[in-house]
């Protein structure tokens, strides 16, 4: 992977990331880096599952497969709030 496709995933990861934790009501306590890892994640994820389900190359935008990465952005998000919540 070059340098661009890295701080392309970041970019991406920052934006679904976001997006998961306004489709989540109230406030979430977890960091900026904790967003941005989920949000990645969520995103490599996202794609396979949109791939097995035959959704990730669409005309246009893949509205199918960016609800899917921040829907699991969302899981993510929620997640790692109720780990670090435990502490």
């Amino acid at each position: 992977m070059e340098i661009s496709g890295i701080f392309t995933a970041i970019v991406i990861g920052i934006v679904i990331g976001i997006l998961g934790r306004l489709v989540i009501p109230g406030r979430q306590r977890i960091g900026v880096l904790w967003t941005i890892l989920v949000g990645v994640l969520a995103a490599l994820v996202g794609t396979a599952v949109a791939g097995a389900f035959g959704v990730a190359d669409t005309r246009g935008v893949d509205w199918i497969e960016l609800a899917i990465q921040v829907g699991l952005a969302a899981v993510g998000v929620t997640g790692v709030e109720r780990l670090k919540g435990r502490r």
